[in-house]
């Protein structure tokens, strides 16, 4: 008969080491976003003083930018640090 494994690490550890493997390379993915959000916000503010001023936008670009800030942030929240038990819709 075997014996079980016996675990010499703190607890807090093993749980943090067991949600990096289950979501590795959280950190570097969050700072892409971040650094993504900053740019598409520092752009869309731009444009913004820009309309302000009574300069011509294109209409076209003005949509991009909002649409990245939109889509920037939704990565970022979608992203964020959960509880265990909210996993959301279709993940293990």
């Amino acid at each position: 008969m075997a014996l079980p494994p016996r675990s010499d690490l703190d607890p807090e550890l093993r749980r943090r080491l067991l949600l990096e493997a289950r979501t590795p390379w959280r950190g570097l993915r969050r700072a892409l976003w971040f650094a993504l959000l900053a740019s598409a916000s520092l752009g869309l503010a731009t444009m913004a003083l820009r309309l302000s001023s009574g300069a011509e936008v294109a209409s076209t670009d003005l949509l991009i930018q909002t649409v990245a800030v939109l889509v920037c942030g939704g990565l970022l929240w979608w992203d964020r640090n959960r509880e265990v038990g909210d996993v959301p819709p279709g993940d293990p």
